[in-house]
């Protein structure tokens, strides 16, 4: 079924396959848009500083509640400003680990077709002695 509403773009990482650039279409594109969202530090972009997520100011905080908590409203904000075409449904950030990698579990749904997907990104707190 064609979803042209959702977007078609390249493909990220770059890939061809029989000569030429593969895209992402429809749901895959929405993925892969919230994957540059949280993979995007603000002021990164030079011709959009506001872009990206704030949780790279974080990257230094103790891996405590307080941080967890900062995350989960960071992600929030950034997907609701930055992506339109979904309805975040649940942020839920959990330790993994010595406790410096934070898995950032995000529910959302499509708009458009009302299909539900999740995605699990990990997020690299440096390493403090406690």
């Amino acid at each position: 079924m064609s979803k042209p509403f959702l977007g078609v773009g390249l493909s990220f990482p770059l890939q061809a396959s029989s000569g030429a650039l593969k895209f992402a279409e429809y749901e895959e594109s929405v993925r892969q848009s919230i994957w540059f969202v949280l993979g995007t530090a603000k002021g990164e972009r030079v011709m959009r500083p506001d872009f990206g997520c704030g949780i790279y100011d974080l990257v230094f905080e103790k891996n405590s509640a307080e941080t967890a908590g900062r995350v989960t409203q960071a992600v929030r904000n950034a997907l609701l400003h930055f992506e339109p075409r979904i309805d975040v449904l649940g942020v839920d950030v959990t330790v993994e680990g010595e406790g410096e990698v934070m898995l950032i579990k995000i529910d959302y749904q499509v708009r458009a077709t009302n299909n539900i997907f999740n995605i699990v990104y990990p997020f690299y707190l440096e390493r403090s002695a406690q």
